[in-house]
């Protein structure tokens, strides 16, 4: 299947990390069985860990504050992103 792009349904992703939580096997057993590579499942582990970790807030205390602390994170990454960019462009506007 090489050069050939497969997609895949949300419920497929959804159903297989969910395998790949509750079955008691391997990333790398359950996604030879279901016929896709190990990095792909783990990225879709992540996405969907990320993804119900911004959905708060949360009833669960530890996982608000995970959630709250993921948050600062990127508002720190962009806060300083915006830092850089407001150098940048006073030096050329100096120019």
């Amino acid at each position: 299947m090489s050069g050939r792009h497969r997609e895949f349904t949300e419920e497929f992703k959804r159903e297989a990390v969910r395998l790949s939580h509750e079955s008691g096997r391997t990333a790398i057993q359950v996604a030879a069985d279901l016929g896709i590579g190990k990095s792909t499942l783990v990225s879709w582990r992540r996405q969907f860990r990320e993804a119900d970790l911004l959905s708060g807030p949360h009833e669960d205390p530890v996982k608000e504050i995970a959630r709250l602390r993921h948050e600062n994170d990127i508002l720190r990454q962009e806060r300083d992103l915006l830092k850089k960019a407001t150098a940048f462009f006073a030096q050329e506007t100096k120019r």
